[in-house]
């Protein structure tokens, strides 16, 4: 098995070092980069602003990270008040080791529809709900909150951009070293790798990959645009990923 991880740094390159120090033949070749958000200069003053249970969503550690930043310029703490939510367990901990706060998430799938089975997001009137993630993303989150009677407003922390590669170049060589497995942990990511690929290199080879994704949404996405060997990994973190590649 030679694998090749497309997710972005810092989390690509240590999900290859750990498969390295396990023996296994690994390349990584981001598809996304990342620039600090449009809606990071309001955010102090909107954190600052909540109330007693009114409710932070943060989206990824991406967002921890390029928020945290901004209230540490400003020179405020996240509001002790507020009530925290991540999508999943790693970026949970990223923003507890910040805060030192309480942070709730779905045990389960690290997706919106997991998060929202929670106990405490199901009546929500009156609540201001904060939604911190990077440019673009699924609307699912927010309409569902809305429905449940919170005010909610989205922040954008960073944005994504496409690391640009030179398709039919790139893809000769992820053939010739032999590239079989393919780990993309977003559909955005998905359809980038397929796009870049030229027509005889995503029938010859990119499409006879195996491929680890990290939701059904996604597994549905790659099954739709050709793929058949595909596993999905039980949550979006280098844990569980090194265990899909087992």
């Amino acid at each position: 098995m030679t694998i090749l991880v497309t997710r972005p740094s810092p989390s690509g390159e240590q999900l290859v070092s750990r498969l390295r120090a396990l023996g296994r033949v690994a390349y990584h070749a981001p598809l996304i980069d990342f620039a600090p958000g449009a809606d990071l200069p309001r955010l102090a003053s909107a954190l600052q602003g909540l109330h007693a249970d009114d409710l932070v969503f943060v989206l990824s550690q991406n967002a921890v990270n390029y928020a945290d930043s901004v209230m540490g310029r400003a020179g405020f703490t996240w509001p002790a008040q507020a009530a925290y939510y991540a999508i999943g367990r790693s970026t949970a901990l990223a923003l507890h080791r910040i805060t030192s706060l309480p942070v709730d998430y779905p045990h389960e799938r690290e997706i919106s529809e997991t998060l929202l089975l929670l106990p405490a997001l199901q009546k929500l009137t009156g609540k201001q709900a904060l939604i911190l993630r990077g440019n673009g993303g699924r609307e699912l989150l927010g309409e569902t909150l809305r429905e449940r009677g919170a005010n909610v407003s989205y922040y954008e922390c960073y944005q994504r951009s496409p690391v640009h590669y030179d398709g039919a170049e790139q893809s000769a060589h992820w053939q010739r070293v032999g590239i079989d497995t393919l780990v993309v942990t977003s559909g955005e990511m998905l359809q980038q790798l397929y796009t870049l690929v030229p027509d005889y290199y995503r029938s010859l080879w990119l499409l006879r990959c195996r491929l680890v994704v990290v939701s059904e949404r996604l597994a549905t996405l790659a099954r739709e645009l050709g793929w058949s060997s595909i596993r999905v990994a039980e949550n979006a973190d280098n844990d569980a990923l090194l265990r899909a590649l087992q």
